[in-house]
């Protein structure tokens, strides 16, 4: 696997999450307070770390004072969004906070370049030198808007690519935060002439999901262990580049701490007339969960837009159906799950 070269981030600069936004004095220090929060639920663990959901693929993750952002979509109910030629999609609910009502933000993890990903007021709004990690494809896009327009802090990881993101938390143990950032495959368009068809038109954007490996290396640095492993899935079918992931992790002794799966069975151009499903259904996304083996799961993405043909009731019947209901968790907008990285209490 090619690896990136890292980037630091240091939380204590606090810088507003868009270019409108008012001066730092006055911005917001915290989320809304959750709707409700949940752990583990079978687990006792000293949570030290917290995921938000905003919405679609949008979720904040909170630790060691560093907030990463996955997908930002910050549209409302009735907006409309771009999904490809002669496609749109109408968003159904609001998210659970407004774009601009957020507090610092330092990093952006973004899935793929979709409008139900990364929206027009995303795209308008966002500073310019947030840092975003990205496929080969949104690093294009985004960093050649033009000048003042260009997003200057946009890395490209690809598929088996991997990056590692240091965090200057100014722990008092000596140990150093960081992520660990792996690109997974992903592929909006299954397995066959479909696939290559698309990638000669280019109608559909490429995907990526990708592995967060949250831990601690030592005070000098180095010897990085993983306290914590969050595989999120993107906008993808179930298809056989998938089945590299566990002989990676966990046959490999990696186990997999959380899995956030993106569900909903999009179809293009709409439940109406769906000639193509573009993300995992219920029965796909029991696939995946029986594939990679997490010890939970956070089904997102799920009933946004008017384009999701598979409820997450669904994908509810057919965990329960599996004896899965103490391994997965459901949060609905607002809602935050919070979790332990191990680690971080000596060097």
């Amino acid at each position: 696997m090619a690896t990136k070269p890292s980037i630091t981030i240091d939380p204590s600069k606090k810088q507003p999450p868009t270019r409108d936004h008012p001066e730092p004095s006055s911005l917001k220090q915290h989320l809304p307070p959750a709707k409700s929060t949940t752990s583990h639920p079978t687990k006792t663990t000293e949570n030290n770390a917290s995921l938000f959901f905003v919405g679609t693929a949008t979720t904040i993750l909170e630790w060691e004072g560093l907030r990463l952002m996955t997908d930002p979509n910050f549209l409302h109910a009735g907006d409309h969004v771009h999904l490809g030629p002669g496609v749109q999609g109408t968003r159904q609910t609001n998210p659970a906070v407004d774009l601009h009502d957020l507090p610092n933000i330092d990093l952006v993890l973004l899935s793929h370049y979709h409008a139900d990903h990364f929206d027009q007021e995303v795209e308008a709004s966002l500073r310019r030198d947030l840092p975003i990690i990205t496929t080969p494809h949104a690093h294009k896009h985004l960093a050649n808007k033009g000048h003042g327009e260009s997003f200057t802090a946009v890395h490209a990881v690809d598929a088996w690519e991997n990056m590692f993101v240091n965090v200057n938390a100014g722990t008092t143990s000596g140990a150093k935060p960081g992520i660990h950032v792996t690109g997974m495959p992903g592929k909006h368009v299954g397995d066959g002439l479909l696939a290559k068809a698309n990638d000669i038109l280019g109608a559909v954007p490429p995907t990526n999901g990708w592995m967060l490996e949250l831990g601690y290396s030592d005070s000098s640095n180095v010897n990085f262990e993983c306290g914590y492993r969050i595989y999120i899935s993107g906008d993808t079918l179930y298809v056989s580049d998938l089945e590299k992931i566990p002989e990676m992790y966990t046959h490999a002794g990696k186990p997999i701490d959380l899995m956030l799966i993106h569900l909903g069975g999009t179809t293009i151009p709409g439940p109406h007339m769906p000639l193509l499903m573009v993300t995992m259904d219920a029965k796909q996304g029991l696939q995946l969960v029986k594939l990679i083996q997490p010890e939970l799961t956070i089904p997102i993405h799920y009933d946004d837009y008017d384009v999701f043909m598979s409820p997450l009731a669904d994908f509810k019947a057919e965990m329960t159906k599996a004896g899965f209901d103490d391994k997965v968790v459901y949060l609905d907008r607002g809602d935050q799950f919070e979790f332990e990285v191990r680690g971080g209490k000596s060097t």
